[in-house]
């Protein structure tokens, strides 16, 4: 893992440099958008910009909207746009998480259909998996696809925590469709166009005063077969693809507190006495730095992997159970040192815009997103440690026989 760019890196870096210098906007006090309608407007802006620019899914081959280079090429994107206020995360539960699932189990013309605009935004998607009863045992799940003699899917039951669903054309959705076999066995994973009369989205208020979060409910949705994700019975396969990028997307894009918290107390005062210069800050300071150092470490690890040809690995549990729980301590102490100035909360008024008063109420979601903190060790445990399993009292069942709540 070599942390210094090549000569066509540096190059690229330099580009990257000029374009955003001329394309993005610089954060400004007061000027964050808590409206979703028009942030999501500026998201459709923005990606369809740096689409025409060819800056879109850098990873992703040109023929699929992308342009072609490597995941170390998104990286240096990365670093460089994080310096801007732009959106450019905004859609990554499609391009992250659905994209690589669409191009690995798709047939080519669906692919070709597909991809290119979700890589500039023109159709936005999302990840249809949890349940009402199956969250953290996802291959719980009971919402059902029945194949009809046409050879065309029915998808009848409930999906909670979709985020983004209520501005999505597509979406992957995971479906039960053999309850005589083992839970992981009896699996199939679709796209289905959500712009049909069958799908139902309602929002989810959250506290943060957002309704990023939906409920979504088929009755008879209509799926044709030819938008179906690999095997009939083979989408736990489908679905691991798509989780593990889920890992590695949120790793990459959640953020862990610590850049705001360092710029925090550099410059705020306790008492008269710079904050910087308080034990306990300090303390904390050198605690979250080596945290934050980990994490990038550990995800420039995983893209130097899937860069020499590997794919993503439960490694990417580790980046997404320690940011968010970081940001949240880090948001709560923060509010703490602030004391009656942290019920300031509207952008014009907070310390740098409210960050931490967004951040411990937004928080809790980012850290049940994705898998909870328990499931995240629990795969670190397994997967990375090569821990022994937890007992699985269903294993090998048919799933019609796991007694139902």
């Amino acid at each position: 893992m070599d942390f210094n760019d090549t000569p066509e890196q540096a190059k690229f870096r330099a580009e990257v440099r000029a374009w955003l210098a001329d394309n993005a906007r610089l954060p400004q006090a007061g000027r964050l958008v808590r409206d979703m309608h028009l942030r999501f407007d500026e998201a459709k802006q923005w990606y369809q910009k740096k689409a025409a620019a060819g800056y879109a899914c850098l990873d992703w081959p040109k023929k699929y909207g992308g342009a072609g280079l490597t995941p170390v090429h998104k990286v240096i994107w990365s670093e460089e746009v994080e310096k801007y206020t732009e959106p450019d995360d905004y859609f990554v539960i499609g391009i992250g998480n659905c994209g690589p699932a669409v191009m690995h189990f798709m047939p080519e013309q669906r692919r070709a259909e597909l991809l290119p605009r979700m890589a500039s935004a023109q159709d936005v998607w999302c990840q249809l998996f949890s349940e009402p009863g199956a969250g953290s045992d996802l291959a719980g799940l009971r919402t059902s696809a029945r194949q009809s003699a046409s050879g065309d899917w029915l998808i009848n039951g409930q999906k909670i925590w979709t985020s983004g669903a209520q501005n999505s054309d597509y979406g992957v959705v995971l479906c039960r469709t053999d309850t005589s076999v083992s839970k992981y066995k009896g699996l199939t994973m679709f796209v289905i166009d959500m712009r049909q009369a069958s799908v139902t989205v309602k929002p989810i208020k959250q506290m943060d005063r957002g309704q990023h979060f939906n409920e979504v409910f088929f009755n008879d949705a209509h799926i044709p077969d030819e938008n179906r994700l690999g095997e009939i019975n083979g989408g736990w396969e489908a679905a691991l693809v798509v989780l593990m990028n889920e890992r590695m997307a949120i790793t990459a894009s959640v953020p862990d507190g610590f850049a705001e918290f360092l710029k925090f107390v550099r410059r705020a005062e306790l008492a008269g006495t710079p904050l910087r210069e308080h034990p306990l800050v300090r303390d904390k300071l050198a605690q979250w730095y080596c945290l934050h150092a980990g994490v990038k470490a550990s995800y420039y690890r995983l893209i130097t992997a899937v860069a020499q040809g590997g794919v993503p690995g439960a490694e990417g549990a580790i980046g997404k159970l320690i940011a968010g729980r970081m940001n949240q301590e880090i948001a709560d102490f923060s509010l703490q040192l602030m004391g009656e100035f942290a019920d300031l909360h509207e952008p014009a008024a907070a310390t740098d815009d409210g960050y931490f008063q967004d951040a411990i109420l937004y928080t809790p979601g980012i850290r049940l997103a994705g898998g909870t903190d328990e499931i995240m060790r629990n795969i670190i445990a397994e997967q990375v440690l090569r821990l022994p399993q937890e007992p699985r009292v269903d294993k090998g069942m048919a799933f019609e026989d796991i007694p139902g709540g």
